[in-house]
Parts: structure tokens; sequence; C-alpha cells
């Protein structure tokens, strides 16, 4: 009968510390969770999400980060979102964040590998920050948008838009325009 090791589980400050090179890891309850890469449309997407989002919000104290950013989701829990706008953590005392836990606007580009895990993972930990406002899945395959966002009664209001559309961010009082999201220049 083989032995089964049982490693314990890290915590959010415990896997923060962990310096793992070239190589991207999440957090999911205690667990390291190895990433892959992304395609050169799913750089380009966020890309171009980060430099509509900085033009917009500069001088409001909100500010996009890009998947470098971690967001601390629960206390064994930590998320890489594609793109993360954080509000009020731009002063010399978040210099050396590695991770916030009060995300304003998340954004998730969607490929057919992480899809799933974003969806029914990622998305209810989102949504259980109550400093989240909108939660915006990126559909690069199809160029459509899937959007939910908070209600004055705390439920969530859920929108898949299938035509194009541009996506209003009441949170942050912008708008990102769809040929902005897509642009491939």
């Amino acid at each position: 009968m083989a032995t089964q090791v049982r490693y314990p589980l890290l915590t959010a400050e415990e896997f923060l510390e962990i310096d793992f090179g070239e190589h991207k890891a999440e957090l999911d309850n205690g667990v390291i969770r190895m990433m892959a890469g992304g395609t050169a449309r799913h750089a380009a997407v966020q890309t171009n999400l980060i430099l509509a989002l900085g033009t917009r919000l500069r001088g409001t104290g909100c500010r996009p980060y890009g998947s470098d950013m971690a967001t601390r989701t629960k206390d064994a829990s930590v998320r890489y979102p594609d793109v993360t706008v954080f509000c009020g953590r731009d002063g010399s005392t978040d210099d050396e964040a590695k991770a916030f836990d009060d995300p304003r606007v998340i954004f998730e580009v969607l490929s057919a590998g992480t899809a799933r895990t974003d969806l029914s993972v990622k998305l209810p930990e989102y949504k259980a920050l109550r400093s989240v406002d909108t939660v915006v899945f990126v559909d690069i395959a199809t160029e459509r948008l899937h959007v939910f966002q908070r209600t004055a009664t705390n439920g969530w209001n859920e929108q898949q838009f299938d035509d194009p559309v541009d996506l209003p961010l009441p949170a942050l009082n912008v708008t990102l325009p769809h040929d902005e999201i897509f642009a491939r220049d």
C-alpha cells in the first residue's frame, strides 16, 4: 500500500514570498497551481485594456494593473487577473506591495484552457470581495464580453453581449469602446 504524502496548505502570505522565477502560479485554497503563458492575441487584448483604462483613469486615484499584480481573494487564495483596477493605492506606502485585496474592477481574458476555471472558480471569489463592482470576461475568439456588475441591493446583474458593444464601467465613470478593447494595431 502506497503512502500518500500530505503537504501543508499555504497561506496567501507564504505564497507571496515564494520566487517562482520565470514561472507563473496562483494559490488556490492553499494549493499552488502553475499557470501557462498566454497567446499573442491574449497579450494584445490585455495591453489594449491597460492602455485604454490608464489614459482614462489618470488623476482619478484609480489605476489598472496587469497580471503581475496579485489580488488576494481569500486567506489561502491569490489570483493574478489579466487586468485589475485598484483605487486609492497610489501612495508610496503601496510601492512594495505584492498583492491587494480591494479591487474595484477585474478583467479576465478568456482562452479555451482557462475559461472554465475563470467562470466557475475565480468568479465566485471575485464576487465575494466587497470592493468589486464589476467583473468582465473578455472572449478573444468571438470578441464578446460577459459582464457581471454589482447592483445597489448587493446582487449581481449579468449581461452577455453577442454583438460588439462599448463597455460602460460606472464605478470608474468611464466607457471603453469595443474597438479599443479588440484593436489589432
